[in-house]
């Protein structure tokens, strides 16, 4: 059975953590005033153009402000950086390129979600590295398991 943390070394696992504690908690940033009204943020920010329906944006605050939260700690690695994913391929396609979608600045760039999309593409491959919880829950214990 594969490894659930690939093997890396603390040179890595140091720039995966960075990279984690940074986009971390700009998600959290990101998610408390969601998760704060997780069923009517959508509305309140964007109006009549809100087009999820109340548990849709529930499950974006979640994915935001507890993934983020998550992220910083290496837990539940890639149940986040897909969830994480999903989000932000949402707000590129039904937020950004309506919006004009330029590829970096103006008006609809969606430099930012390509760049946390690609961010949890690549958490996805590499894992959380050696400084994570998810680390710790892969170490094979003492009986062998």
């Amino acid at each position: 059975m594969p490894a659930l943390v690939p093997a890396l070394s603390a040179r890595v696992s140091v720039g995966l953590l960075l990279l984690r504690i940074v986009i971390g908690l700009a998600f959290v940033q990101h998610g408390l005033p969601k998760i704060e009204h997780p069923t009517s943020w959508m509305t309140m920010m964007m109006g009549p153009h809100a087009f999820a329906p109340p548990w849709l944006q529930a499950m974006a605050a979640v994915a935001e402000f507890c993934g983020g939260l998550a992220l910083v700690l290496g837990l539940l690695t890639p149940l986040v950086t897909i969830g994480i994913g999903i989000d932000m391929l949402t707000a590129i396609f039904f937020v950004h390129l309506p919006m004009g979608g330029h590829w970096v600045g103006g008006p609809g760039s969606f430099e930012i979600p390509l760049f946390y999309l690609t961010s949890m593409v690549a958490l996805l491959c590499t894992g959380p590295g050696l400084y994570s919880i998810d680390a710790l829950l892969a170490k094979p214990t003492a009986s062998g398991g």
